[in-house]
């Protein structure tokens, strides 16, 4: 289940990303890193 839920979660932040008008490769992954540090953040509660 949380598997889903992290799964689900960094997708989420990946497509939100890319939306928001980030066009270069190392900007995308730059907003991945940050969504994998909230992923974190938000376990570690």
């Amino acid at each position: 289940m949380l598997r889903k839920i992290v799964l689900a979660a960094v997708t989420i932040t990946c497509a939100l990303g890319l939306l928001a008008g980030c066009n270069t490769v190392k900007g995308v992954g730059k907003d991945i890193e940050r969504g994998g540090q909230r992923l974190q953040d938000v376990s570690e509660r």
